[in-house]
This record gives structure tokens, sequence and C-alpha cells, in this order.
């Protein structure tokens, strides 16, 4: 049975009957896993790297002046660079593996991407939970890290794909939602593990991604492909049969027309790498840029990765700094369920300004408390100033789930035309992992430069990307996944400009599509990389 229905538009201004079925429900779950187990790797580090029993094994640098205050300052005692390349492997790795995830995702299909992304995942569990040595740990997360290549190359686009266009974005929050679960799930972990005598408590926080990683395969499984995906393809009937079985209608004729003909412009394109330069393209590029390079420039996952490091250096102690950050990923899971019921009725320009006034005043607010309190020789923060440091934290976490997060991902999933999807997600992931790799090789270094003053420097960053979303980022809610080019790109005041279809012309001249009476001339999806 559906959950309700409704009709959406298409370009030709057809409606296109589209029922929320439990199909559509339930895949969407599934697929979304994939980001539980990004959120657990995020999460699970920070835990990890605060745990002495961990340190000693592997980093005895670090331990030993963790557990002798006097051979550096507050601000520095994490400050090693092997600690954070056990932190940021993870995401180097991403970075590398989501090349190879752009020609799966087209060639194989998003669902057999997905599975790919569990077969890494697993593996590097196992690695990470086993290990012996340095090496052993740090290969682990590279496995890990192509799982996430994988993973954030398929999975928000199957999201988008498969979602009736009015809850498009609900459904894909889903992602971001399962990521600060993930995060959750890993803090409570390591509160609990940090308790475990013996020393090999660390071992069960890594072991037990696990979970989320079986959930992501058994998921893979049992979902269908999007009709996106097969009709691309070129499995028509098979598409045309998935589409009616998730929209819950046999009246698909319309929509499955719009995503043939979607499919037929797509194959023209023999370069998309290449097609997304050109001029036509090049808003939806800027924006799927800008949006990854500011959300990593919030802080947040300097947040998310070091939270109980963080917490021990402004002097909370061990298990306060784990209780801390399990406040935190609390707050980070219900605000993300915030933005899933308010991205489709408030838009996503609104989330994202409202959200840069609460992120600029709480972390000002954060390095005016540290600039004035915590020093280097400083054991402990005052019990007031400690509470109300963990309330801007919670402050600029909440701000940021219900926006920058979920709509950093969900934004260019929507935006990129079908001929140019696969490798705008592409750039999009490579982009996120290169910068989050930039922020977890380069944060405890800064917070042992910069001190208090990181919080304003992320702040400055705050400002900028607000702007940016003031002038440049066009509303997006409500606008059917193939006519964005059309009712968005094409009606902005700014970005109109790059609409004309000269660069078509010249594409066509160059190679880049090749053309016979109309059709596609020779079209290989291999030759698209």
């Amino acid at each position: 049975m559906a959950g309700g229905g409704f009709s959406t538009v298409g370009a030709s201004g057809v409606e296109f009957e589209a029922k929320i079925t439990p199909i559509v429900i339930i895949s969407c779950i599934m697929a979304a896993t994939g980001g539980l187990m990004f959120g657990y790797d995020v999460g699970v580090s920070g835990g990890v790297t605060s745990m002495p029993d961990f340190l000693e094994k592997f980093f005895p640098v670090v331990y030993r002046k963790t557990q002798n205050p006097g051979i550096d300052g507050n601000y520095c005692k994490y400050d090693n660079q092997g600690l954070q390349l056990f932190t940021s492997s993870l995401y180097l790795a991403g970075l590398t593996a989501t090349f190879f995830a752009s020609y799966t995702t087209r060639k194989l299909g998003r669902r057999l991407t997905m599975l790919i992304a569990g077969f890494f995942f697993i593996v590097g569990v196992v690695l990470n939970a086993a290990a012996q040595d340095l090496a052993m740990l740090i290969i682990g997360r590279i496995l890990l890290g192509c799982g996430v290549g994988f993973a954030n190359q398929a999975v928000p686009l199957f999201l988008s794909e498969i979602a009736p266009t009015r809850i498009r974005g609900g459904l894909n929050i889903l992602f971001q939602l399962n990521v600060t679960i993930g995060i959750l799930f890993a803090n409570l972990v390591n509160y609990g593990t940090s308790k475990i005598s013996g020393g090999w408590g660390w071992r069960l926080s890594l072991g037990l991604a696990g979970v989320p990683a079986l959930l992501l395969t058994v998921g893979a499984l049992l979902v269908v492909d999007s009709p996106n995906s097969l009709i691309e393809r070129g499995h028509l009937e098979q598409g045309k049969a998935v589409l009616r079985k998730i929209r819950g209608t046999d009246n698909v004729e319309p929509e499955f027309l719009e995503l043939v003909e979607a499919s037929r412009v797509a194959k023209l394109v023999k370069h998309p790498f290449r097609n997304l330069l050109q001029r036509r393209n090049r808003p939806q590029l800027v924006i799927a840029v800008a949006l990854q390079i500011f959300q990593q420039c919030t802080g947040i996952n300097a947040i998310m990765f070091y939270a109980p490091v963080l917490f021990d250096t402004l002097g909370f102690g061990n298990d306060a700094a784990l209780y801390s950050s399990v406040i935190t990923g609390a707050v980070n899971v219900l605000s993300t369920i915030v933005s899933i019921y308010s991205v489709d009725k408030v838009g996503r320009r609104m989330l994202l300004l409202e959200a840069g006034v609460q992120m600029f005043f709480s972390q000002v607010v954060i390095a005016i408390i540290l600039g004035i309190k915590v020093k280097d020789d400083s054991n402990d923060l005052h019990k007031g100033f400690a509470i109300l440091v963990v309330v801007m934290v919670c402050t600029f976490v909440s701000s940021f789930a219900w926006s920058w997060g979920p709509l950093g991902w969900l934004i260019p999933s929507e935006t990129f035309p079908l001929e140019t999807r696969s490798a705008g997600q592409s750039v999009t992931v490579c982009v996120n992992l290169l910068f989050t790799f930039v922020i977890a090789q380069a944060f405890l270094s800064m917070l042992c430069h910069f001190k208090f003053g990181i919080f304003l420097f992320f702040s400055g960053w705050v400002l900028i990307m607000s702007i940016f979303v003031l002038f440049l980022l066009p509303e997006t809610k409500n606008v059917p996944i193939e006519e964005m080019t059309e009712r968005v790109w094409k009606q902005h005041w700014f970005w109109k400009r790059f609409m004309d279809d000269d660069d078509h012309v010249a594409a066509v001249k160059n190679g880049d599509i090749g053309m016979k009476n109309g059709h596609a001339n020779g079209y290989d999806p291999a030759s698209r990389l």
C-alpha cells in the first residue's frame, strides 16, 4: 500500500503521478545506511584516539604527553602527524576511490556500487579491529576510505533518483541522518569501551563498525536499482517496471518517456568530465564545489573527528570529554530530523542562511570563553564556563545538522543534468573528501598554533559562505530533478547568463557530442570516463 500520493509536474507540463510507496521508503532507509557507516567512522576515530591504551600501543609519544601535561601545553598535547594520519587516511583513500566509483555508478549501476562499498567496509573493519601495528591500522582505514568513496558516490544519487520530487529533499537527508546516528553510536560505544579494563576496549570500538557495514551490504543486496540508472544502461523495460513499482501506479508513461529522453541526451555526451567544464554546466559545478569547500570550512568535522580530544584539551577530563561528545552527537541526530521535516517546506536557502547566523554567533562565543579562561598551563575549565562551552558547541552542531550537513550533499545531487550527473557527483565527493582530509590532517596542529583563534578562523568562513548563499545559491525545492536547467538556472539573476545554447554547438564541433542523423554516434559508456 502507498503511504500517500501526489503529482509532480514534468517539463512538458504533464503531471507525473507518484505515491509514497513502502518500497521507496525501505529502499531509501537501506541505502542510507551508507551514511551510518560513514558517520561511525567519523565518530569512532576521535574516541579511540583519546583512549590511553590505544595511544600507548600505536602512538607512544602522544601517550607520554597526555600522561605528563608538563611536556606540552593543553592545546598541543595531541599535535602529532601520525595521529592525524590515522584519521585523515580514510578521507584520502575515499578521494582516490571516488574516481573509480564514478565509473561503476554508470557502468554497473548505483546498487552494485553500494555493494562494493559494503565489501570494502567489512574488510577494513576486520583489519582495524585486529590491528597489531600502525601499518595494519592505516591499511584498514584506507580500505574504509575506499568504502566511503564508493558509498558517497552512489547513495546520494540513488536517493535523489528513486524519491518522488516533493519529498526528495527529506528522503535524501536520510543519508545525512544516518551519518549523525553513526556518529552518536560511535560516541556511545567509545564511552562504554573506554571503561573496559585489559586494554582491548578500542578494538571493540573499531570492530563494531561491522554492524553498519553489514547493514549496508545486506541493504544493497535487497534494494532495486533506480529507474534512471537502468534506463541509462539500456535496460528500458526493467527500468519501466521498477518505475511502476516505486511510484505505486501503472500510469508512469509520461515520467518514463522523460527519463528516456534525458538518457538519450546524456548518451550524446562522450566525455562528461570535459562536458562539466562547458559554460552551461558552470553554475552547477561552481555551486557543487563551493558547497563542499564551505561545508568543511564550517569546522564541523574538526569538532566531530576530535570531539573527545577537544573537550579533553579544554580540561574536561577523559570521561567528561567522551560524555560531552555523546551530548553533541545526540543534538546532531535530533537537529538532522528537523531538517528532514523542514527542507521541502522552508527551502534550502532559508535553512542555510539561518544556520549561518547561529554558527557564527556560537563560534565567536566559544572563542571568547577559551581566550579568557583556557591557557596552556590551566588544568581545568570552571564548571559554569564548561557547561556554556558545551551549550555553544551544541548550538553550532544543531545549526550545521539542519543546514550545511545534509544540504551540502542534497543540492549537488539534485542540480546536475543526467549527462553529467555521475561526473558531477564524483567531483562533489572528491572535493568534499579532499577538504575533509586537509581539515583532519591539519586540525590538531592548527589547534596547537591558533589555540582559541581556531574558532574565529572558522567563524570567518561561516560569514563568507552565508554571503555566497544570499547572492548566488538558487532555491531548488519542489523542482523535478530533470527540470533544474529550465526552472532554476535560466531564471537566476546571475547564472542565467551561462545558460545559452552556443556551447552545445561548440560541443558538437569539438567532439564532446557525436551526432549522426540526430542520434548518438558510437556511444560507449566506458568512454565517458
